[in-house]
């Protein structure tokens, strides 16, 4: 029986950089590439990170009843849309799948996939050194949006409250503070959690 790994938390906790580590580490898991009107990303490359596509192609997708669930945020430029899709790409009578996503997009697709079926993986890092990372990404880029990093900041303080992480039932909890070690911890939990490993 396939599952879910799905990997979420807050911004700049790492969860991007333990994704592709962990890709590299199980390339038996397949992966689901989620779907985003927002702007592609200096570094990004469609169909990799997401699929980059606009409002038309949503609507379509929504009329044909293949949207799993879909998230919408009001940032500073612009609403952009996150949605996961049944597109094809997920068998779970065949495949363990890896994820990355937020805790409303593991609560929806737990709901159409079955408790059972998924994994959760949260990643934290102390807010401090979280902002400090940020802010470090954020300057890198060529025209840095400082404000839609804040309003991400605040958002997740709200996205990932205690309550909202107690209520999706998140109990285990994954502390970055050495990405190897991190890492090695994620593993180990996975080879109690995932049948086959």
């Amino acid at each position: 029986m396939g599952k879910i790994c799905y990997i979420m938390g807050k911004s700049s906790s790492g969860k991007d950089t333990v994704f592709k580590k962990l890709k590299e580490m199980l390339p038996q898991f397949r992966t689901i590439t989620l779907y985003t009107t927002r702007p592609i990303r200096e570094g990004e490359t469609d169909g990799v990170e997401y699929y980059f596509t606009d409002e038309k192609k949503l609507e379509r997708m929504e009329k044909q009843g293949t949207v799993i669930e879909m998230r919408a945020y009001d940032t500073k430029c612009g609403v952009w849309k996150y949605y996961t899709a049944d597109d094809g790409q997920i068998d779970l009578d065949k495949y363990h799948y890896l994820v990355i996503g937020t805790l409303q997009s593991y609560e929806a697709m737990r709901r159409y996939f079955g408790k059972d079926r998924l994994v959760p993986v949260y990643i934290e890092v102390e807010d401090g050194e979280r902002l400090a990372r940020a802010l470090m990404r954020e300057r890198q880029q060529n025209e840095p949006k400082y404000s839609e990093m804040c309003r991400r900041f605040l958002a997740d303080q709200e996205d990932f409250s205690e309550e909202n992480l107690n209520n999706a039932g998140i109990i285990k909890r994954f502390q970055n503070d050495n990405m190897e070690e991190c890492i090695e911890e994620i593993q180990t939990y996975l080879k109690i959690e995932m049948d086959d490993l």
